[in-house]
């Protein structure tokens, strides 16, 4: 039998055995025979203790004890030594150490617990060698991406606690940057990079290249927690490839917009010029007026469209200023119609005004022109966290999601008449607040368009 029970059973059986034979010992032989010769010998009348008397319980007792501590230890040892054992294997786990192996031998309980521990042990120190590979080759992989990583703790100066190469060489002259705090850096960075780094918002930026011109990156930042304390997380990409592939991917575009837009118009006003100048020579001066506004006409949709464009390209830089909401609103009212959703708030906003309100002209007049009944085009301004949210929205028949994808690219309309700079324009001045702009059908049919602009 190799079970704990039945061995615990024997011992419990063994022990009683001891029990009845030194009782028997006590009270029958050879303790009786044993004091009668000793009571002979020295004059004593020394009696042989009764077999229930509380005198041979005890001293069956006493002999019992000392048997059954011995028997007891030698019958624990074994498991006593396993236990130990089981307890120096879990510790080392604890640190990290899976190296620690114990023989799996013997059978039962003991032998089940043992061969478990030994596939524990084997599995774990499996997994511990995958999951270095995995980090060895995610480390490679972080460590050779052209994409600058830094980790910086919270407080302490911003002390880094990881950057990858392209890191170490943009910020630091190739020299390692774990341990150093982020200040220290910053005040020897270029002024755009620690301008840039000392807010909290993704940007692009330009900064000097060594070989002369400008090299172009995006930046984005982001808090996260490593351990329970809050890290921060710098990621420069460089953008300068992609940036100048956009550029003439974006001119390619506008050549054609412009050149189709040129086309359009003065392909008919060459053919009336021509209609003119026959009709001028064959003295048939009556329809010549026909023929002059219809020139008219066409340059002036020319004339409209490339101040569309002048517009769009020549934006100032915004001068941002404390603007009441009242005030601000009612201005615009002069410029279209629309009803006030909610009430105003009190707080003034800051922002340029021209060109805030040049982007919800802009976004009224699609509204109006969307098809949907003209009362239903609206104005909300709310203040929600560090934002101002001014939604313009309608009750037309909203876009699909294909016109959603693309309607704020420049030049993209959907309009036989559109110049496509309405929104793309609302975009490009919200940007520049360090906004935003998003949009998106509303529940129960219509397009709703908000203009995010941070709140001081």
């Amino acid at each position: 039998m190799h079970g704990l029970q039945p061995r615990l059973t024997l011992l419990l059986l063994a022990a009683a055995a001891l029990g009845v034979v030194l009782h028997a010992a006590v009270v029958h032989w050879p303790l009786p025979a044993l004091l009668a010769a000793l009571g002979g010998e020295l004059g004593l009348g020394t009696a042989a203790p009764a077999p229930w008397s509380l005198r041979a319980w005890l001293l069956t007792l006493l002999l019992l004890l000392p048997i059954a501590l011995w028997l007891a230890t030698v019958a624990t040892a074994p498991l006593a030594r396993l236990l130990r054992a089981l307890q120096g294997a879990v510790l080392a786990y604890r640190d990290g150490d899976f190296s620690v192996s114990i023989s799996a031998r013997g059978r039962g309980e003991l032998g089940e617990l043992l061969r478990a521990h030994a596939e524990l042990g084997i599995a774990l120190r499996e997994q511990r060698r995958v999951l270095a590979q995995r980090e060895l080759m995610l480390d490679t992989v972080v460590q050779h991406t052209p994409l600058a990583m830094v980790l910086a703790a919270e407080g302490d100066g911003g002390r880094v606690v990881y950057a990858n190469i392209a890191a170490r060489r943009l910020l630091g002259q190739g020299r390692s940057l774990v341990g150093r705090p982020l200040d220290d850096m910053l005040a020897a960075a270029p002024e755009a990079l620690a301008t840039a780094l000392r807010t909290s918002q993704d940007q692009l930026l330009s900064l000097p290249d060594p070989a002369g011109g400008d090299e172009h990156f995006h930046l984005s930042q982001r808090t996260l927690l490593v351990q329970g304390v809050p890290h921060r997380l710098i990621l420069l990409r460089h953008m300068t490839r992609e940036l100048a592939r956009e550029e003439v991917a974006s001119w390619k575009r506008v050549l054609r917009v412009v050149s189709h837009e040129l086309n359009n118009s003065l392909a008919p006003i060459s053919s009336l010029a021509h209609s003119g100048a026959e009709l001028a020579r064959r003295g048939e001066l009556a329809r010549l007026p026909q023929v002059f506004d219809s020139i008219g006409a066409r340059a002036a949709h020319l004339h409209a469209f490339l101040s569309a464009y002048a517009r769009f390209a020549k934006l100032p830089q915004p001068q941002p200023q404390a603007v009441g909401w009242h005030g601000f609103v009612n201005s615009l009212a002069a410029h279209c119609r629309f009803v006030i959703e909610g009430p105003l708030p009190e707080e003034p906003g800051r922002f340029d005004s021209a060109q805030v309100e040049q982007a919800l002209i802009n976004l009224l007049k699609n509204a109006h022109e969307s098809g949907g009944p003209p009362d239903a085009v609206t104005l909300a301004v709310q203040h929600r966290g560090a934002e101002w949210r001014l939604t313009v929205a309608d009750r037309g028949p909203g876009m699909s999601g294909t016109v959603l994808a693309q309607a704020l690219l420049p030049f993209y309309s959907t309009k036989r008449s559109g110049s496509g700079l309405g929104l793309a324009l609302a975009r490009e001045i919200a940007e520049a607040h360090g906004g935003r702009i998003t949009i998106g059908n509303r529940d129960g049919g219509g397009l709703e368009v908000t203009l995010v602009l941070p709140a001081p």
